[in-house]
């Protein structure tokens, strides 16, 4: 209750203070005339009656004091003639009796009045309009048809994906200029700042609202110009390993190996590690095999090189090579690797064929390979689990022969032609252009 008394002061106080505002000012004069009241009375009327809003308002003035009765189309315009009659000069107070009217035509007058007045300016501004509609899809109509050139946009891009841009670009450019140009016939250039003002509020919006997907088309953009793969490479992009089908304003689609298509998002493959296999013809396999502890290590890593080097699938540079591992429960480890032509030979044939040959020709020369026998405690006495037969060093194994089996890349061909056949029936966009410079 305390508050709502101290509110209704506050509010009292401001009142007087705003009436003080609006009231004359300055002393009153102790002498009044008819004449003067009459001058004033006649120059209220003048003014009402310019206005054209207060013809049912009635004047009278006694003594410097203005009366005011009738009525007005709305509350606000009979509040407006306290200032307008305070300001007249002579006039001491104003006693403002004029209300709002309840006849409803009369209220809709003005309302009405002010329909017609833009139905008259549309009339004024429609042939105005027309030609600014007119200049209008005219530029837009020229903006489409420099976008349908092929040229210049297919020589200034590196593929087809930002040639469409630079034409989608162009389109806009012609746009905008043509939103510019009317609303400068309409002589309505002040509306072009609200227009972008909201453009660059709605754009922001929507920025936040597809970051995911911007980036990705940025990302897009980025892996065409820049083509750090072509079709068939064979590719590891995070931790997926395939061959490349095509590059869409998407994703990267990869074959792998299994047969399985695998898509990831440009956004990805822009800021992961790319490893491409296919980058240099040449190609190094690795392996490693172990040999009795009690061989001659030198002799035997000799005859591994001589044995890699004499294959005719593996290149004379760069060199084959072998050292010796490390020391474990089992033996002496042997590291060995060689080069092929990876465009002539299967990676995985070249691999297996050698480990198979390195290891016949170890064992030819008398040197065991490793056969661990496990010990098992149990209770007081002692079992021993011997996993197989023991081979004999000086004998070959049987069955083993020294003729090379076909290391051919085949088995890549028809894989690429597989990626070629899908690249060719399927109704899809690439990216990738074999004459592109290669990152």
């Amino acid at each position: 209750m305390r508050l709502f008394s101290l509110l209704l002061s506050a509010f009292m106080i401001c009142a007087t203070f705003t009436a003080a505002q609006e009231a004359p000012s300055g002393p009153i004069a102790t002498e009044q005339s008819v004449q003067q009241d009459a001058d004033i009375a006649n120059r209220i009327r003048d003014i009402l009656r310019e206005l054209g809003n207060y013809s049912d308002v009635t004047v009278t003035v006694s003594d410097g004091v203005v009366t005011l009765r009738g009525t007005t189309n709305s509350l606000i315009e009979a509040q407006d003639l306290d200032t307008l009659v305070n300001r007249i000069e002579g006039v001491v107070a104003v006693k403002n009796d004029v209300t709002e009217t309840t006849d409803l035509a009369r209220r809709l007058d003005p309302a009405m009045e002010r329909f017609m007045g833009r139905i008259e300016a549309l009339l004024v501004q429609l042939p105005l309009a027309l030609i600014a509609l007119t200049v209008f899809l005219l530029i837009n109509w020229l903006g489409a048809w420099v976008g349908r050139w092929r040229n210049p946009w297919d020589r200034l891009a590196p593929n087809a994906f930002i040639a469409d841009l630079f034409r989608t670009v162009a389109r806009i450019a012609f746009l905008i200029a043509a939103i510019v140009i009317a609303l400068d016939i309409m002589n309505a250039t002040a509306l072009l700042s609200t227009i972008l003002g909201a453009a660059g509020l709605i754009g922001l919006a929507i920025g936040f609202a597809v970051r995911d997907t911007v980036e990705n088309f940025i990302a897009s953009v980025m892996l065409s110009i820049r083509q750090p793969f072509r079709p068939n490479d064979v590719v590891e992009i995070n931790g997926d390993q395939g061959k490349v089908i095509r590059l869409t304003s998407r994703a990267t689609i990869l074959l792998s190996f299994d047969g399985n298509h695998i898509r990831i998002p440009n956004a990805t493959v822009f800021k992961s590690r790319i490893i491409n296999f296919s980058q240099n013809r040449e190609r190094r396999f690795t392996f490693t095999i172990g040999i009795d502890s009690a061989a001659d290590l030198g002799s035997t890593r000799e005859l591994v090189i001589k044995t890699v080097k004499d294959l005719p699938f593996v290149l004379d540079e760069p060199a084959a090579d072998a050292w010796i591992g490390d020391i474990t429960d089992a033996g002496i480890e042997i590291i060995v690797v060689g080069w092929i032509n990876q465009n002539e030979t299967s990676m995985v044939r070249a691999r297996g064929e050698t480990l198979r040959l390195v290891k016949y020709a170890i064992e030819a020369s008398g040197v065991s390979l490793p056969n661990t026998t496990y010990t098992i405690e149990m209770g007081g006495g002692t079992l021993t689990a011997d996993p197989g037969p023991q081979t004999d060093a000086t004998n070959t194994p049987p069955n083993e022969t020294t003729e090379i089996a076909e290391v051919s890349a085949q088995s890549d061909e028809d894989l690429d032609k597989l990626i070629d056949a899908e690249r060719q029936t399927e109704e899809a966009e690439d990216l990738l252009r074999e004459d592109a410079a290669k990152e």
